[in-house]
């Protein structure tokens, strides 16, 4: 296996961007990426600790989740979760973060990069109340780029495309929790826990 290490190598594999694409980064938000915020439900954010150990942890909500405050700084809701809080950690250490805004359906992306902090009790968390869950904190990004990505990873990966879909070909999420999380746990536990009155416990 021969390995990569050097730009110039890089470059000989996979090119040079043309011009459009190398100066398609802008530092604020255009009236057209408040729209896709605004139809937005799902997004990834990418951390890294103080020694470069990274985190990805997907984001979601209703469409329009993200609020935009000035063209040049969002914040995302935080909503309860399994109380790790890796990406969270991260920030208080390293402010850098990584976004990447998906509309279901749609190929194209749009991604966010940024220096972030959290936040606490603020009266915008007013704005953020879904099924009457009022956030105790957000994530605060100030936006240093932002672009669109091509859908070419969608449309290789079939991902929207239903015909293409087959969850069950992984374990179950009871199976995965008794297998390596719960082994103590029953079966039957496990799949009522992850059953509808998982969905229903969202907003508690």
């Amino acid at each position: 296996m021969q390995r990569i290490t050097t730009h110039d190598e890089l470059r000989e594999i996979i090119g040079t961007p043309i011009p459009r694409v190398a100066a398609k980064v802008r530092r604020a938000l255009h009236d057209l990426d408040r729209d896709w915020l605004a139809a937005s439900p799902f997004c990834l954010v990418a951390t890294s600790d103080s020694d470069g150990n990274l985190d990805v942890s997907p984001k979601g909500d209703p469409p329009g989740f993200t609020l935009v405050l000035d063209p040049a700084t969002i914040a995302i809701p935080e909503r309860s979760g399994n109380r790790r809080a890796d990406g969270f950690h991260n920030i208080v250490d390293n402010p850098h973060v990584g976004l990447i805004y998906m509309i279901p359906g749609r190929g194209d992306t749009l991604r966010i990069n940024g220096r972030a902090c959290l936040v606490r009790d603020d009266d915008l968390f007013d704005r953020m109340v879904v099924h009457r869950h009022r956030p105790e904190m957000a994530l605060l990004v100030e936006i240093e780029e932002v672009f669109y990505h091509c859908s070419k990873a969608f449309l290789r990966s079939r991902l929207w495309e239903p015909a293409s879909w087959s969850p069950s070909d992984a374990p179950s999420r009871p199976v995965i929790a008794k297998t390596i999380e719960q082994p103590q746990a029953s079966m039957a536990a496990l799949e009522e826990y992850y059953g509808p009155a998982y969905a229903a416990k969202l907003y508690e």
